[in-house]
């Protein structure tokens, strides 16, 4: 991912709005073509920290919750045959998908902060995140995903081939 984007280039003033628009509640505003770019720089930001995370550190070691057990748990429960190694965007985006994914999701409703906001998921969890390798998803729906690819090994070659000299 490149580095220099993202809220860094908005300067300290220009976060700090950032991040207090976006504290404020969706009925606030409309279809505020700014509010939409910050949401989308909040997002990418986000990415960007975590590709840069698995790739640093050994992804079957990482703890992204302070309950990763009962989201992989529930995730695997519900979901025991979604190839999440390159996942279809039918798989969560269809009519059919949202309804599964909706009791899924409204389980962590209280229970991990921000369960519902957008978040950038990988389709193909070797790639980097690109235009053509991510699809927007909710924040529970990405720590699912990413936790059940940590813990059976999908994101494993992202450290690897990160570990290995130029």
């Amino acid at each position: 991912m490149a580095s220099g984007n993202g809220l860094a280039s908005l300067g300290v003033e220009g976060a700090t709005a950032a991040a207090q628009a976006l504290s404020l509640p969706a009925e606030a505003y409309g279809n505020d073509p700014q509010l939409e770019v910050m949401w989308a720089m909040k997002a990418y930001n986000h990415a960007e920290i975590y590709f840069n995370l698995i790739s640093s550190v050994d992804p079957s070691n990482l703890k992204l919750t302070k309950v990763d057990d009962q989201i992989y748990t529930s995730f695997r429960e519900s979901f025991s045959d979604l190839n999440i190694k390159n996942l279809d965007p039918d798989m969560l985006k269809t009519a059919e998908a949202k309804e599964k994914w909706r009791p899924f999701c409204n389980q962590f409703d209280g229970v991990v902060e921000d369960f519902n906001y957008g978040t950038l998921l990988r389709l193909d969890c070797v790639k980097d995140y690109t235009e053509e390798n991510t699809i927007f998803a909710t924040r529970i729906q990405f720590f699912a995903i990413e936790i059940a690819r940590n813990r059976e090994g999908f994101n494993t070659p992202v450290f690897q081939a990160k570990k290995q000299p130029s």
